[in-house]
């Protein structure tokens, strides 16, 4: 059957590459360069960003202690010539990926008519299609708001900056703010609510107190107008700096409307089967709303192309594990399907090991939070800080989703030295 996917984001990518490993026919359609928001504008941007942030958070605490003595000199502009560099072979990469399954790959803005494709003046006929078109930076409706930095243009910028204003309280706001505070910024973070709102009380103190503790958070606080180098709040007060906006995501479902049904907050509706209102027709990745996560819309991407293959299977979000990249890895995982019951909750200041130990004479390791299932022996929820955590809760998050007993977390084995303080709340302190 000849299968067309439009979007090379993780959605569309790993869902064309796993139609073609199902040995099916496959086109697949991207305007832009191939791997979409995450490699080019997103993810893998704020991970080349803060490996260089971490860095200069290390060298700061050796030359305090007095046995390294060095000065950093940052060069922006050779920042983003090499994640450019970097991002070109990468996208190389991901190409020859999905056409050594025998896909093919080609670039344009496609359209959508009842039965076919449109894209670079030719009409494409599909038995299945795969929307996967991704989401965007929302702008907010404010005065000046073209004036306003997103995601997309963190590549573009000349310099650091001298001030930054971020607007919006969320992991992406958090992201920015360690990155551009450490890079030598003077940042705000203007939140209209609250900060941090995913994850647990105890862990968003310690960020605020020990990793970013040179960011001024404003919390309740909102704007009203922007400027090139400036914002001024609801309030009245002005605040000198670029304005950069990380209020949410808005998905790219222009292209399906009036072809599928649509939600009010305008991400294509599905099913459990990544199956839209139009038979033959699926969605996957942020396109659908949700979670908007790498992991997941791959999840969704493969899930949506095993069921293009007659391969029936359905979706589950239980347990999604979620970290925020900074100068310490926070992570966090929840299990929705324990509901209101009775729970213990142990926690810790995080263990010495890899990343760490150069943060014990400051009390900097990093902290661990665990809720627990008293009745039922099992882990309800985890807050993670350590330079291990990404790969700690994403091991345990697996627990979770498989109902996997802690019983028989007895016999797990750690490596040594490590940072994970989970396990030793678990084996030593709950089992």
């Amino acid at each position: 059957m000849k299968n067309i996917v439009i979007g090379s984001g993780p959605a569309g990518r790993l869902g064309s590459y796993e139609l073609g490993k199902l040995g099916e026919d496959v086109t697949l359609i991207e305007k832009n360069h191939i791997a979409g928001t995450c490699l080019n504008e997103g993810c893998m941007v704020i991970c080349a960003l803060s490996d260089i942030s971490k860095f200069i958070d290390s060298n700061k605490r050796f030359n305090e202690y007095g046995f390294i003595k060095s000065q950093v000199d940052v060069s922006y502009e050779k920042i983003v010539s090499k994640i450019k560099e970097t991002q070109d072979l990468l996208r190389k990469l991901n190409q020859m990926e999905n056409e050594s399954v025998g896909n093919n790959v080609i670039y344009g803005e496609a359209s959508i008519d009842e039965n076919t494709v449109n894209i670079n003046g030719e009409s494409l006929e599909y038995d299945n299609l795969l929307i996967a078109t991704g989401a965007r930076p929302h702008i907010p409706d404010v005065k000046g708001s073209e004036y306003g930095l997103t995601n997309k243009d963190i590549l573009k910028l000349d310099d650091i900056p001298e001030k930054l204003n971020i607007v919006g309280g969320g992991i992406i706001a958090c992201e920015i703010a360690n990155i551009f505070s450490t890079l030598g910024s003077e940042v705000n973070v203007i939140v209209r609510s609250e900060f941090l709102k995913e994850i647990d009380e105890d862990a968003k103190d310690y960020i605020l107190k020990h990793i970013m503790k040179d960011v001024n958070v404003l919390e309740h606080t909102d704007i009203s107008e922007c400027s090139k180098n400036k914002v001024i709040l609801t309030n009245g007060d002005e605040l000198e700096g670029v304005p950069f906006f990380a209020t949410g995501r808005v998905p790219n479902s222009e292209i399906a409307e009036g072809f599928v049904d649509i939600n009010p907050d305008k991400t294509i509706k599905v099913n459990d089967f990544m199956e839209t209102s139009r038979d033959n027709v699926y969605a996957a990745g942020d396109v659908t709303g949700g979670w908007q996560l790498t992991p997941v819309a791959r999840m969704e991407g493969i899930c949506a192309a095993r069921n293009m293959a007659n391969y029936k299977n359905k979706i589950s979000y239980n347990s999604v594990p979620q970290s925020i990249s900074l100068n310490t890895e926070v992570s966090f995982v929840e299990n929705e399907k324990i509901g209101d019951v009775e729970t213990e909750t142990i926690a810790l200041p995080a263990i010495a090991g890899p990343g760490a130990f150069w943060k014990i004479l400051t009390g900097d390791t990093g902290y661990a939070k665990i809720e627990f299932d008293k009745e039922n022996n099992r882990i309800k929820k985890i807050n993670s800080i350590s330079p291990s955590s990404v790969s700690d809760v994403a091991y345990l998050s697996y627990l979770m989703r498989i109902d996997s007993p802690l019983d028989e977390y007895s016999n797990f084995l750690e490596i040594h030295p490590s940072t994970d303080t989970n396990y030793k709340i678990i084996k030593n302190l709950w089992l």
